[in-house]
């Protein structure tokens, strides 16, 4: 018997029966996230349905040296759940139930397969709010959401995922289960390990529960779309609105995106006049005198030559058709294959670094279109590079890859991350220390080395040993 068989051998023990898979379409359905880089070869994949199975697993893989990797709702960006090199897949589809609810803490214990909608309807069901969201929401898992401290298109207002969280369950890297916090919201008694956690792309262990905060639920979500002639100017208008209503979100696209977006999805342009930009808005229309003060906003804003035209919506049909301009716009791009970074700075420094990157990018790529978006009002800007139909994925990833050192000094000049809200992976590995200092990377190692000294929980990730 082969080591490769006495190893599937005592993992199909360790499951239920026939959650272990080896079959070659499970292999590459599992072994993989939305990134395209990388061939998934894991050696298996591990749909466990327990916290002891989890913990099961991760003894039997310290026991054999054998590398984990996590799998959630596969639609990372990073790679960071993407097996290419023998690992056995833990995948927590099975366990996607929402345990618990407490009315008056306003708070939910989900296992870390719930899906993102899943919790949100949920909240919904008990007059309640939970505010983390973006395009991936209907495939994403909490577990894979709190592993990357996922971000989206409310964190003007409600943060990242890492504010939600109350508590964690977690299986260490050793095989330890470790309940973190209790979900107390004042907790003054030293680490908080809850938030090492958050944000670690299971290398230190795997998440199995979180307790979530829920929000009261907002009242008349009203989308304004504005037509931007100059980039410089979505600050203005997004200057001009902050200082009068609390924003639930403020997002930028580009004519380019625009175009792509309404042909792929049939979703009508905002209005008929193109601009090079677009800001997109969202409020709480609590009143009439929430409604005039916006209206005033945008007659201010098209006063002072910020914005050109624009609609705001009257139902929540049109809300959500003109959310569909923003929020397909990844979906669209996927056939591309495009070539992405997913980047940050300070809000105030936007506009500099933007002009900044464009610099570099437009003239390196003369004959390639380039696609802006991003979540312009948390500093969180998207470049997508889409590909030739005529050129290969490796020969088209070969020639973007030249430029990241530019894109990445440039990132380091504005003290800004190259990794917003995508996580590290295996796509921004070789970039880590543009954004995290050596004396920060060698404290990262060694609080791996403390809660996985095997090296077992999804190796070679973010940074190697």
């Amino acid at each position: 018997m082969t080591d490769t068989t006495r190893i599937i051998a005592g993992m199909t023990q360790l499951v239920d029966a026939g959650r272990l898979l080896t079959d070659a379409a499970s292999l590459k359905h599992y072994g993989c996230d939305w990134t395209k880089k990388y061939e998934p070869q894991p050696l298996a994949i591990a749909l466990p349905k327990t916290v002891e199975q989890v913990q099961a697993i991760v003894r039997f893989a310290n026991e054999h040296k054998l590398g984990l990797v996590p799998s959630g709702g596969r639609t990372g960006l990073s790679a960071a759940a993407v097996a290419a090199n023998g690992e056995v897949v833990v995948a927590f589809d099975l366990m996607n139930k929402v345990l618990d609810f407490n009315a008056t803490d306003r708070t939910a214990r989900c296992q870390a397969g719930v899906v993102t909608e899943q919790l949100q309807q949920f909240a919904e069901e008990q007059g309640l709010y939970y505010p983390v969201d973006f395009a991936s929401a209907g495939s994403s898992q909490l577990g894979g959401n709190i592993s990357t401290n996922a971000g989206g298109i409310k964190v003007i207002r409600y943060g990242m995922t890492r504010d939600w969280v109350a508590g964690l369950k977690v299986v260490t890297g050793k095989g330890d289960i470790l309940d973190l916090n209790a979900d107390l919201i004042k907790n003054a008694t030293g680490y908080d390990f809850r938030h090492l956690f958050i944000g670690a792309e299971g290398t230190l262990g795997f998440i199995v529960e979180a307790t979530m905060k829920l929000a009261r639920a907002p009242k008349n979500l009203t989308v304004m779309v504005l037509g931007v002639p100059e980039f410089r100017a979505i600050m203005q208008v997004l200057n001009a609105f902050q200082s009068k209503i609390d924003l639930t979100a403020f997002e930028f696209f580009s004519e380019k995106a625009v175009q792509l977006v309404t042909a792929h999805h049939k979703v009508p342009r905002p209005f008929d006049t193109a601009t090079p930009y677009y800001a997109l808005l969202e409020f709480e229309a609590v009143s009439d005198g929430v409604m005039e003060e916006a209206m005033a906003l945008f007659e201010s804003c098209v006063e002072n030559g910020w914005a050109s035209d624009g609609v705001i919506s009257q139902s929540e049909t049109q809300a959500a058709a003109l959310w569909r301009l923003r929020e397909g716009i990844s979906e669209t791009l996927a056939p591309f294959i495009p070539y992405k970074n997913d980047i940050s700075v300070v809000v105030s420094k936007v506009p500099d670094f933007l002009e900044d990157i464009d610099a570099i990018v437009g003239p390196q790529y003369p004959d390639f279109e380039i696609v802006w978006f991003g979540h312009i009002g948390d500093g969180n800007l998207h470049l997508n590079i889409l590909k030739p139909q005529a050129l290969s994925k490796e020969e088209f990833f070969k020639r973007c890859e030249t430029v990241n050192t530019q894109v990445f000094e440039t990132v380091q000049k504005y003290n800004g991350s190259v990794s917003a809200e995508h996580g590290v992976g295996l796509t921004k590995k070789p970039y880590l220390h543009y954004t995290r200092s050596a004396a920060e990377i060698g404290y990262m190692k060694a609080v791996k080395q403390a809660f996985d000294p095997n090296n077992v929980m999804n190796p070679g990730k973010v940074f190697d040993l």
